[in-house]
C-alpha cells in the first residue's frame, strides 16, 4: 500500500531528479540513433515499514531528492519544539587494560 491505496503495479520509477542522467549501462533504452537514458525502474515491496528503498535505486538518488527538495519535506511537518526524552540517570564506568583505560558514558532512560 503507498498512502492508503493498493499499488496497481510491483515497480515504481526512482524518484531521483538526476537519475535518468547517470551514466550506466542499465539505463540505456531504445534503439540505434533513438537511445536515451532512462530513470531506473524500481520493485514495489509491500511492507508495514514504509522506507525510501520502494522509491530511490540508490543513497545517490535519494540524497539527490533530500537535497532538492529539503524545505518542502520539513514543510510537510515543521518541528517547532525539541523532542526530549527523559533520562533516569548518566553511569560513568572506567575500564582499563594493559595498554590503556577509558571512560564509557552510558544514558540510562526512564521507563515510561
Amino acid at each position: 500500500m503507498m498512502n492508503g491505496e493498493k499499488i496497481m503495479s510491483e515497480y515504481v520509477w526512482c524518484h531521483g531528479p538526476n537519475c535518468h542522467t547517470n551514466h550506466t549501462v542499465d539505463r540505456v533504452r531504445g534503439s540505434k540513433g533513438a537511445k536515451v537514458l532512462r530513470t531506473r525502474k524500481i520493485k514495489f515491496y509491500e511492507s508495514r515499514y514504509n522506507n525510501f528503498y520502494n522509491y530511490f535505486c540508490s543513497n545517490g538518488c535519494y540524497n539527490d531528492f533530500a537535497h532538492q527538495y529539503a524545505e518542502q519535506i520539513v514543510a510537510i511537518a515543521p518541528r517547532r519544539e525539541p523532542l526530549e526524552t527523559p533520562i533516569d540517570r548518566v553511569e560513568k564506568i572506567k575500564h582499563e587494560n594493559e595498554y590503556h583505560s577509558w571512560t564509557e558514558t552510558r544514558i540510562i532512560p526512564r521507563e515510561v
